[in-house]
Formats: C-alpha cells, sequence, structure tokens
C-alpha cells in the first residue's frame, strides 16, 4: 500500500540570524527543505505534505508545481504534534502509512523511510519510529524500554531524570504511523516542561489502545544532522560534497585535491574529465569526456563538450564551449557566449551573446558582445565590439578569416565581410567588403628634431 509523508519544517531558525525561512537555505544550490521533498517522493510517496511556518508564502512559491505536494501552515509553534495535526485535513481520509519527518535533517535516506514502513506493516505495528545510539545523546528525547525490549516511552532531555539521562538510545523524530493517527492525536497534551503538544506521546497513546510499537536502528549517525545554525548548515553540505565528489569519482573523474571542488547535484560529468584545485561546478553544467577544467575556474550552466578546456581562473555562464575549443586562462564567458569546435578564447577575454566559429581565435584583452566571428578569423588584443548605444544593443558580424588588427573599436551594427582586413588601432564604424583593408585613424606625422628643441626651452 502506498505512503504519504508529512515533512514538519514550521521551525522559526532564529539561530540562523536570517531574514530567509531556515527551510529555504541554500544547500548545493537547492533549499534545504529541497532535498526532504525529494527523498519523500523518491521513496515511493503518493502524497507529500509539507507543515510550514515562518515565510510560509515564499516556501510555497519556491516549490511551485510540484505534483502531489502540499502545504499547510502551522500558525503557532506549540508543539510537534500540533505541526503534525495540521496536515489533517489534506491526508483525512488516505487510508495507507504515514511517514513523519523532519524538513532540517536533508542527510536523510530513502532507505529509511521504505524501512520504517516496511517495518510496522512486516511487525503488524501501529506505530513504527527510528532510533539511534549517540555517545553524547545531549538534546534529544531518550528511548525508554522495558525488559522484554519493547519500546514503552520517550522522554525529553527537560523532563528527564539524571538515570534517564544516561541513556544513549535517542529519538531523532522520524516516524510511521497507520490510518487511526489522526484520532491518537487528539489524545495528546501539553503536561510537560515545555507545555507543547508532543508527538513521541503518541508511544503511550498507541500502547494504551493495544498496539504495537516497532524500531528500526539508523548506523549511519550523519544521517539525521540537523540544521539548526550556519555552522551546520556547512556541516552537512560537506557531507553532500563528499558524497557527490565519491560518486563521481566513482564514475571515472579525476579530481586533484578533491576536497577543495564544489559540485552541485544538478552537474553531468563524462569519465576520464580532469578537476584540478578549487574548481566551482553549479547549476547544470554538463562537461564531456576527457574535458579538463583548470584550478579555480568557475562554471554555471555551462557545456562543455568532449575533449573541450577551460583553463584556470576561468569563469563560465550559460556558456558553450564545442570540442577541441579553449578558454582562458582568465577569461569571461557571460549567458550566450558560444565557441565552436577548435575556437579559442585567451587571457582576459571577455564575450557575451557572442559566437566564436571554427578555429577563431581571440587570443588577449579584448570584448566581443553580441556579435558573431567566422571560422578562423582572428581578433587582436584590445579589440572591442561597441554594441550599446546607449538605449539598445547591436550587433557585429564578422565573416570568415577577417583579421581585425590590435586596439581596434567595432562601432555596432557593422559587418566584416569575408576575408577582409582592419588595421590596427582602427574605429570602424562603417561595413567592410570582402578583401578590403579598412583603416580608420589619425594619419601619423613625424616632427624632426622635437624632443631636442623641446629640452632647450
Amino acid at each position: 500500500m502506498a505512503h504519504a509523508v508529512v515533512i514538519l519544517a514550521a521551525g522559526l531558525g532564529t539561530r540562523m540570524k536570517s531574514r530567509l525561512p531556515k527551510v529555504l537555505h541554500p544547500l548545493l544550490g537547492k533549499p534545504l527543505v529541497g532535498y526532504c521533498i525529494d527523498t519523500a517522493f523518491a521513496s515511493g510517496a503518493e502524497k507529500v505534505v509539507v507543515v510550514i511556518g515562518h515565510g510560509a508564502e515564499q516556501v510555497r512559491q519556491v516549490f511551485e508545481g510540484y505534483p502531489n505536494l502540499s502545504f499547510v501552515v502551522q500558525e503557532q509553534q506549540l508543539g510537534t504534534a500540533h505541526a503534525l495535526a495540521q496536515a489533517e485535513p489534506v491526508l483525512q481520509g488516505f487510508q495507507g502509512p504515514i511517514v513523519v519527518t523532519q524538513g532540517d535533517t536533508p542527510l536523510t535516506q530513502v532507505e529509511t523511510l521504505t524501512g520504517l514502513v516496511h517495518t510496522m506493516q512486516a511487525e503488524g505495528a501501529g506505530m513504527a519510529m527510528l532510533t539511534m545510539h549517540l555517545d553524547d545523546p545531549t538534546g534529544y528525547g531518550r528511548i525508554l524500554r522495558d525488559e522484554q525490549g519493547q519500546i514503552i516511552g520517550n522522554v525529553e532531555q527537560k523532563d528527564a531524570t539524571p538515570e534517564q539521562r544516561a541513556i544513549q538510545e535517542i529519538n531523532p523524530g522520524v516516524y510511521c504511523f497507520d490510518a487511526s493517527l489522526w484520532e491518537k492525536l487528539k489524545l495528546v497534551d501539553n503536561r510537560n516542561a515545555a507545555g507543547e503538544y508532543y508527538l513521541p506521546d503518541l508511544i503511550r497513546i498507541y500502547r494504551e489502545a493495544g498496539q504495537k510499537i516497532a524500531s528500526i536502528e539508523s548506523r549511519d549517525t550523519g544521517e539525521l544532522l540537523g540544521v539548526n545554525s550556519r555552522a551546520q548548515l556547512a556541516q552537512v553540505e560537506q557531507v553532500l560534497l563528499q558524497r557527490l565528489r565519491t560518486h563521481w569519482m566513482a564514475l571515472g573523474v579525476r579530481m586533484i585535491q578533491p576536497e577543495t571542488i564544489y559540485i552541485e547535484p544538478t552537474v553531468e560529468l563524462a569519465p576520464d574529465v580532469t578537476l584540478w584545485p578549487g574548481v566551482i561546478l553549479r547549476g547544470k553544467t554538463r562537461l564531456g569526456e576527457g574535458v579538463e577544467v583548470g584550478a579555480y575556474a568557475a562554471l554555471s550552466d555551462t557545456v562543455v563538450e568532449p575533449g573541450g578546456k577551460i583553463k584556470s581562473h576561468t569563469v563560465c555562464e550559460e556558456a558553450y564551449v564545442s570540442s577541441g575549443a579553449d578558454a582562458g586562462p582568465f577569461a569571461r564567458l557571460r549567458p550566450k557566449a558560444f565557441l565552436d569546435e577548435g575556437a579559442h578564447v585567451g587571457n582576459f577575454v571577455e564575450l557575451k551573446n557572442a559566437r566564436l566559429g571554427k578555429r577563431a581565435k581571440a587570443g588577449h584583452l579584448a570584448y566581443l558582445g553580441d556579435a558573431e566571428v567566422g571560422e578562423e578569423s582572428n581578433i587582436g588584443a584590445g579589440v572591442i565590439t561597441a554594441n550599446y548605444d546607449g538605449q539598445h544593443k547591436h550587433k557585429t558580424t564578422i565573416g570568415k578569416r577577417v583579421f581585425v588588427g590590435s586596439n581596434s573599436v567595432l562601432i555596432a551594427p557593422v559587418t566584416l565581410a569575408d576575408h577582409s582586413f582592419i588595421a590596427g588601432g582602427s574605429s570602424i564604424n562603417q561595413d567592410v567588403p570582402e578583401g578590403a583593408l579598412a583603416i580608420a585613424r589619425g594619419r601619423q606625422r613625424n616632427i624632426e628634431d622635437y624632443a631636442k628643441r623641446k629640452r632647450s626651452q
């Protein structure tokens, strides 16, 4: 029978010291609670309900359009049982198991959720819960068992006796309940030190109804690392990064000093990709077989085809680099920069909405914006396409095997036809015919003995 998942994500997150709701803080480019949502669906959940509080409208907007995903709001923070109760209207009539997880534990595994469902059903229990043994259980609820090893209760840290605080088996807050959950939730009271409605009180309520409490133990203590501060966010991010690095290296990616490489889960890498230290790969970046990315290069939403090369300290955003093309060091490819096969972009060259044709070259110190450069053309040092007139952008079209001399300005809109030459230092504002030489600069004049006369004054 299919199950549902309720994610409790209504905490204020005051320790984050941020205006952004805690559950929306980015973790490798994805909102924190997004990991919990994806894990829930990956476990086979038919419905997923997220209980939110602070910043509820922002959270809804981020996840708008997810099928079978619902949000409910906990207006007052009255405890975990009260938070879960807010999901009842959405799941009323749902007869399958209901799994409850926390919205600030992004490392929870799919197998944990499915394991809880399977264990509850296999043992004919009314409730199943995850437990974990910690050397230092401070802050967590402690699991109470009878002489037969059956779970009989949970005691929170602030309500525990010194003997109970010595118990190392803890309750990390992941449960599975049968369809009688909603009736039993109404029996939870707030007679405790915090005056809150605690979910673990359901242990007593299910037992009083004559139903068994099943449990499974997580052997991965990192799986339920919670995020309540910036430091904990960084700690979880390191775990996720290590998982990703290990995953890609197992598939044939070479990482030199892997601990320095930042990579997001949306990135795709082929075998024999080489990543030098300090590389940053974000968004929908895709690197083909044999691609090499130099030290401290940063790529976002960029495609590099097999055999392409990105040299050190190069920044690429929404760019496309074809096979055999290369960029850098210290190049910048802005959105819609496109390098055809064998094209070369050197140091301190910037491209924006520009295409370099096959084997075209812009070796150094150039800006090409809103431009198209034909195959085997050469762009000299200091060349600029003046594409903006203060109100509108204009295009520069450069044909095949065109030579543009150093320190030239191409004032768009302008076309340089195939095989044309532009003399260095020219300011070009008219089209140049095929095969022509264009010179647009002041004529040089030499004044004899000028320096000698100047000194004698």
